[in-house]
């Protein structure tokens, strides 16, 4: 054949995230929970952060993605790994924007508290919502049953009967999951009067929006403020899980505000779960830190760890719960990160 008559190249277009990547991602939140999960109970949530960034930062350089982190330690935290914009993976693979929260609870872990979990998303590239340094986010999540009634203007009150009605019960059979903050004084006032009962969180507000989604947690929606990158991580957990989230930015003070509109953000617009991660392959793993309603914390013993994770993928809808025995001998033999060390370095 002569080269005139050779076909053209063809034309290939970015590698779109596969079937396998969930299963590599939760190696990195296994990674992360067990390095943070020595700090337990110890009262420094800043080591707890530390170490799990670390052993994160560490294997999520061995995932097959050419991935950039677009909601990560960021400017909030100063962080000197997974920070806002930050190229991950190995390189090779498919292009991905990547969402990651190392301890999403980290004065949970410190006190020893419940639902503390590592959690990382990710989907193809340009999926995710851009904040732009609005860093709070007025949210409402709930399952897939009630996911057409709610209406994140509408009263609580109203959110709390809809919810009531769509699990054919009253509001007295409703659980709301509310961060435990003075900024929701009034909204906790109007949850009670409705009848309906409260869960309050201390931190960790991606577990809450799960646990509203996830049948047999005991908690039916979620309500108030919490943080936008939080948000977007809970977007991409509800996109594979079913169910819910809205959420409308909420600027903390004046010159936030002025941010927000200078970057074009309309507050009084609704985001629902699409507008904050869009598309149909997005990933969500994540990995508990301490034991709650979503997931087993780490267990240690002499020579083993044991983790418990949640990885789903939204255009399979697949959920898998994957229990792990972790020998930490061989993970000595091969991996940089100090299991065993408290410091996690």
């Amino acid at each position: 054949m002569t080269d005139q008559h050779l076909p053209s190249p063809l034309r290939v277009a970015p590698e779109a995230p596969d079937r396998n990547l969930a299963l590599e991602l939760v190696r990195v939140t296994e990674a992360g929970a067990m390095a943070s999960g020595r700090w337990v109970g110890r009262g420094d949530k800043n080591g707890a952060d530390d170490a799990a960034v670390r052993a994160m930062r560490a294997l999520i350089s061995t995932v097959s993605m050419n991935g950039v982190v677009v909601i990560g330690e960021g400017e909030k935290d100063h962080a000197p790994m997974l920070y806002n914009g930050e190229r991950v993976g190995d390189g090779t693979g498919p292009e991905c924007d990547v969402a990651v929260d190392p301890v999403d609870g980290t004065t949970l872990t410190a006190k020893g508290m419940d639902n503390a979990v590592s959690v990382l998303a990710v989907a193809e590239r340009g999926a995710m919502f851009d904040p732009s340094a609005v860093f709070y986010m007025d949210k409402l999540a709930t399952g897939p049953e009630a996911a057409e009634y709610v209406d994140i203007d509408a009263p609580p009150e109203v959110n709390v009967r809809r919810v009531a009605k769509a699990k054919g019960g009253s509001p007295a059979d409703v659980t709301v999951v509310i961060l435990d903050r003075p900024r929701h004084h009034d909204l906790v006032r109007r949850v009670r009067e409705s009848g309906a009962r409260i869960k309050f969180i201390q931190d960790g507000d991606v577990a809450g929006a799960i646990m509203s989604v996830r049948e047999d947690t005991g908690v039916d929606l979620l309500l108030g403020v919490g943080g936008t990158p939080e948000g977007i991580i809970a977007a991409c957990a509800i996109k594979c899980l079913g169910g819910t989230i809205q959420g409308k930015l909420w600027p903390k003070d004046e010159e936030e505000r002025r941010a927000a509109l200078d970057a074009g953000h309309d507050l009084d617009r609704v985001l629902h779960t699409d507008d904050l991660v869009h598309g149909e392959n997005a990933f969500f793993v994540a990995t508990g830190v301490t034991d709650g309603e979503l997931l087993r914390g780490v267990r240690y013993r002499a020579e083993t760890a044991s983790t418990q994770s949640l990885v789903v993928r939204s255009r399979s809808g697949t959920i898998r719960q994957i229990d792990s025995t972790h020998r930490l001998s061989k993970l000595r033999a091969y991996s940089a990160i100090d299991f065993d060390s408290p410091s996690g370095r």
